[in-house]
């Protein structure tokens, strides 16, 4: 069973701006706290948008005004690839508060049924730190093919705890922690964890990777919300 993670992402102060010294700021204040370097990570995001039904596009056609789509078929979702799960692919529905887990190959049969279509990819990535009992994992968001600094992110994981509840103290703790050391660096901002309702979209008390695609995507809503890019 998964580990509990935490994913924090960087809110700006008022009128600053994100830039790549806050990153290497944040990954510093790892290596101070004692944390070895251990490679490299990389997680993404797409979001794909349903493709208008033959049906709908021919009754355009004739006159019958803009393609439409099917009342139940969602028009919004998010795929995500986590580096730790090369193998799984995860579709979230945020509309109906869904969370799937299918293979890899996911992508490319949403394709050929031309059910939906990629049109914006999101990567995250950036260097993984052991510090004891926990991993960081700190890096960027930036879109596919480009370095334009969409935000700033970390993982922080707990190996001894797969329970959300019994692990609260000790991230809480850590969390703390961190804030005190980013504190000492004097940046123009810092570190948020938004909790996920993981209730809402049926999960449990034991963590899951699931529970992380869902963090995945309310890492990115508030990204998206708070930073302004340079």
């Amino acid at each position: 069973m998964p580990a509990v993670k935490w994913l924090m992402h960087w809110h700006p102060n008022p009128g600053a701006t994100l830039n790549s010294q806050i990153l290497a700021e944040a990954c510093a204040c790892a290596e101070s706290l004692g944390g070895s370097k251990d490679g490299r990570w990389k997680t993404s995001i797409i979001f794909y948008r349903a493709m208008a039904r033959d049906g709908a596009s021919a009754a355009a056609a004739g006159g019958g005004g803009p393609p439409q789509q099917h009342s139940e078929v969602p028009r919004e979702l998010l795929g995500v690839a986590l580096h730790e799960r090369p193998g799984l692919y995860f579709s979230i529905l945020r509309a109906h508060r869904l969370v799937l887990q299918a293979d890899s190959a996911f992508p490319q049969v949403m394709e050929k049924l031309q059910s939906y279509k990629a049109r914006v990819t999101l990567n995250f990535e950036g260097f993984q730190y052991q510090l004891g009992d926990f991993c960081l994992r700190i890096g960027k968001c930036v879109p596919n093919n480009s370095e334009t600094l969409r935000g700033i992110m970390m993982e922080v994981e707990y190996y001894p705890l797969s329970s959300i509840e019994k692990s609260r103290a000790v991230m809480e703790d850590f969390f703390d922690i961190w804030q005190e050391t980013v504190a000492k660096k004097s940046l123009p901002g810092h570190f948020i964890h938004v909790e996920s309702n993981f209730s809402e979209y049926g999960l449990s008390d034991h963590y899951s990777f699931q529970h992380t695609a869902v963090q995945y995507a309310t890492c990115l809503q508030q990204l998206m919300a708070a930073v302004r890019p340079q």
